[in-house]
């Protein structure tokens, strides 16, 4: 028997179409003849003469088509173009700064302009549609990323040297492997203590339903109140207590710097593990319950035993989001001097320079897809008859 017909894929079809609009219309690259100077920019049509960029249109369009009648060898004919779409990337990168940087001018810099920026952005989401169309699993998505990263990985160590990002990089490399290990540092410790302080909260909220309206009412009112505003609102007590309290002095407990980000990272990671820890332990069937009493377990060893065990998966889910929401968070505290990876961002900024920016934001963008990945396959693996 053949394959029913399928009704065309839309969301498919519309990303390869908005893919194909922007790779050839959209300025591509720029070229500067050094950092102050800002440069002049390229659509993939006027550089080679214009035929790689038609040629990678080709397949685009052949995706769109495919996307008509979206049939299990169809889509996997689209994953694998997509993949080696992905995977030229770099490639056609490395050939167009070939062409364009003269080697006469050794601080000249290649920017990377918003056609391959959405062109990758865009490829991305279409390699999630299809492996979520053809039903993959969550490690398999990640091996389809493996041809791009090594076209990458190849292409910045043999051929993209005047990549303005890698020269901000290389100019900065000490200080960016001290920014990850702050940015990290903070995440980890506010994600850990809202974790410790998350649970003993839940067990009061079970025990006692004053402390579960209150506790809740106090959570929620502080995920309104703005990043910057929180930091404001703790600089003056933080400010006095260092002063005043010896011992905290010593550790850097200040108006300013690592304290006040801690805090407020804590204060907004608590809510979401609150809230999934709660809901975790609450929504244990019964009967799983009263089987475990009836097998005679003490209070206790059914907690830490049936209760806590089936609860996990959820749980994690509250740290995967309470990682991710942190990810990005911290690159606020840069500015009341917590250091990480905001700093590039800011300092950026500050001088119009979007490479630095992209030195700041990148990384932030990478570490929460890695940690959002990470923690959602472990809770996936953890749930009953979940996916290895």
């Amino acid at each position: 028997m053949g394959e029913t017909r399928q009704s065309p894929n839309w969301v498919l079809s519309s990303l390869m179409l908005a893919a194909t609009v922007a790779w050839l219309t959209l300025d591509a690259v720029s070229v500067a003849p050094n950092r102050i100077v800002p440069g002049t920019p390229y659509t993939a049509l006027e550089v080679i003469g214009g035929w790689p960029a038609l040629l990678m249109a080709v397949p685009m369009l052949a995706v769109v088509v495919l996307a008509w009648r979206p049939q299990r060898k169809g889509l996997t004919l689209s994953l694998g173009v997509v993949m080696a779409l992905l995977a030229l990337l770099p490639l056609w990168l490395s050939a167009t700064t070939a062409v364009l940087v003269d080697p006469e001018m050794p601080q000249a810099r290649v920017g990377i302009g918003s056609a391959l920026w959405l062109l990758l952005f865009l490829l991305l989401l279409v390699l999630i549609e299809l492996r979520t169309r053809l039903g993959m699993s969550r490690a398999l998505g990640w091996l389809l990323l493996v041809p791009m990263l090594l076209g990458w990985w190849l292409a910045l160590s043999l051929w993209l040297e005047p990549l303005a990002l890698l020269r901000e990089y290389h100019a900065r490399s000490d200080q960016f492997a001290s920014a990850v290990q702050q940015h990290l540092a903070l995440v980890g410790a506010a994600v850990g203590a809202s974790l410790v302080v998350a649970s003993l909260l839940v067990l009061a909220m079970r025990r006692h339903t004053g402390v579960r309206r209150v506790g809740f009412g106090v959570l929620n009112f502080l995920q309104t109140i703005p990043s910057l505003a929180l930091f404001g609102l703790l600089l003056a007590p933080l400010a006095w207590l260092g002063a005043r309290v010896d011992w905290l002095a010593a550790l850097g407990v200040s108006g300013i710097g690592w304290a006040p980000a801690f805090l407020a990272l804590l204060g907004y990671s608590l809510l979401p593990m609150v809230r999934n820890i709660f809901v975790a332990l609450e929504e244990v069937a019964p009967a799983v319950i009263e089987s475990a009493r009836g097998m005679g377990m003490a209070r206790r060893q059914v907690f830490l035993q049936v209760r806590l065990p089936l609860a996990l998966p959820v749980v994690l889910e509250g740290v995967r989001i309470t990682t991710v929401q942190a990810i990005g968070l911290t690159a606020v505290a840069a500015l009341i001097g917590a250091g990480g990876l905001g700093t590039f961002i800011f300092q950026g900024l500050g001088q119009a320079a979007m490479d630095m920016v992209l030195l700041g934001a990148l990384p932030i963008i990478g570490l929460a897809l890695i940690a959002d990945a990470l923690l959602g396959a472990l809770s996936e693996r953890l749930r009953p008859g979940g996916a290895a």
